[in-house]
């Protein structure tokens, strides 16, 4: 048998011998300079893993390309690596943008405006305090993120050149430009405003919502998270329709929450056509296929969750749309699902007793109930012979308990707490919660992260 071979890293000064006035040399002077402050980070290593890697007509930004690589993949044995590939993707970055004539916050927002990205509201509030802004640009900050999300913001966030494809701005050209789109006006106080949020943002003290750092400044300044759609009424038209506002909010990152309580039951006669209706299951498969493709500009996936009344006749099936087994004709992979609980429920749970189904079609006024009227029209409903079927109201719960230990899906979200508030009557029952709900912790759709305990500091 042959013994195995050991590869054992080559010194750097080795490494860089025949390359002494070429990109290897290069790239061994700007690691050494990169770790100057990180003695846990060997640059020898780093230069070797690159130098192997480079193919034959290597230039300085193939060989910088490949040391990132290789310092991203010692990240795991010291975390000094996460520092030095971010440094080594910063300085890619710099090149790409300065590829593109873009040496300047005022320029990246120039070219971008020409390209047709930038707002022009947001380029004459540039161009009237171009020098100030261009001052507040700190390039020491971008020393503030780590690897994974200094890519992450390369890869998704990053305005980039409709043609070439490059990026037109730095991370702190980014930052600025979030902070000037949402400028009130061009006067000089909106230009102090937008010095504070930058300088915020640039010490990663607070960052908005991702649709703002994706949307503001730009042409499509849709900068709010959620979005909350009632059900579409029982009707085609209404059911399509909601298909075009859901995908038209998707384009531009907003995630969306949207009920289908109205929309009748499985088996329910349609008499305009004197056939049945296959209920909202097919309906929510043509949904579930248009939020993966409507894949908010190809950064991220779309959001969408989908609440329907425990009392529905589907609900059954609705509890099974995530369900890894069965028919996927009948299963959805991208929706989120969540149930509105009325209290009749839980308490019918507690005292072991039969739980009735309805189709909407046939009770069209409990969508819009809560509380104490809901009791009384749903017990009305049941005296009047009017559910689909009954079944114990502890074997539905006890399935909605499996759904969300097994899939993580089918929330269970009280209606009565949302919808009526200690300090006011609402005017409607609520429809549906953003799909971001679930987190607790985290509530804003708009302003950004900050842990809701602070808020009130």
């Amino acid at each position: 048998m042959t013994a195995p071979v050991t590869m054992v890293p080559a010194d750097p000064a080795a490494a860089a011998q025949q390359d002494t006035d070429g990109p290897g040399a290069v790239l061994l002077r700007t690691l050494t300079e990169l770790t100057a402050d990180l003695p846990d980070a060997d640059p020898g290593r780093v230069a070797a893993a690159a130098l192997r890697g480079r193919s034959a007509r290597a230039d300085e930004t193939e060989l910088r390309e490949l040391a990132t690589e290789a310092a991203a993949g010692l990240i795991p044995e010291d975390p000094a690596y996460s520092r030095l590939a971010a440094r080594l993707l910063t300085l890619g970055i710099r090149a790409e943008a300065a590829s593109q004539g873009v040496t300047s916050f005022t320029g990246s927002v120039a070219v971008g405006h020409r390209e047709g990205l930038i707002a022009d509201r947001t380029a004459a509030f540039v161009r009237r305090h171009a020098r100030r802004l261009d001052a507040l640009i700190d390039p020491r900050a971008d020393d503030r993120f780590g690897y994974f999300g200094l890519r992450t913001l390369h890869s998704r966030y990053l305005l980039r050149h409709p043609l070439t494809r490059k990026v037109i701005e730095t991370p702190q050209h980014f930052l600025l430009r979030v902070a000037a789109g949402l400028a009130e006006d061009d006067t000089p106080r909106s230009a102090d405003e937008v010095a504070a949020l930058y300088g915020l943002m640039s010490r990663l003290d607070y960052l908005p919502s991702s649709p703002t750092l994706f949307n503001s400044g730009t042409r499509h300044p849709q900068m709010s998270s959620c979005y909350l759609l009632d059900s579409p009424r029982d009707e085609l038209d209404s059911i399509y329709e909601r298909y075009h506002h859901i995908a038209r909010l998707s384009q531009h990152a907003g995630g969306i929450g949207i009920a289908y309580s109205r929309v009748r039951s499985r088996g329910t006669l349609i008499r305009g056509t004197n056939g049945h209706s296959g209920g909202i299951v097919p309906f929510l498969k043509t949904l579930d296929a248009s939020v993966a493709a409507v894949n908010q500009g190809g950064r991220r996936k779309g959001a969408a969750a989908v609440y329907l009344e425990t009392w529905h006749a589907d609900v059954e099936e609705f509890l099974e749309l995530r369900d890894s087994t069965g028919e996927d004709a009948r299963r959805t992979h991208h929706l989120n699902l969540a149930h509105w609980v009325p209290d009749e429920f839980m308490r019918r749970v507690e005292a072991d007793d039969e739980w009735s189904l309805f189709s909407p079609s046939d009770v069209p006024e409990l969508v819009d109930l809560w509380g104490e009227e809901f009791d009384a029209a749903y017990r009305e409903a049941e005296r009047g012979g009017l559910a689909r079927r009954t079944l114990p109201a502890r074997d539905l719960y006890g399935r909605m308990m499996r759904m969300l230990a097994q899939t993580g899906n089918g929330w269970m979200t009280l209606r009565t707490p949302p919808t009526a508030p200690p300090t006011r009557r609402p005017c409607r029952a609520a429809s549906s919660t953003p799909p971001t709900s679930a987190r607790r912790s985290w509530r804003s759709p708009t302003t950004g992260r900050r842990r809701c305990a602070t808020w009130g500091r």
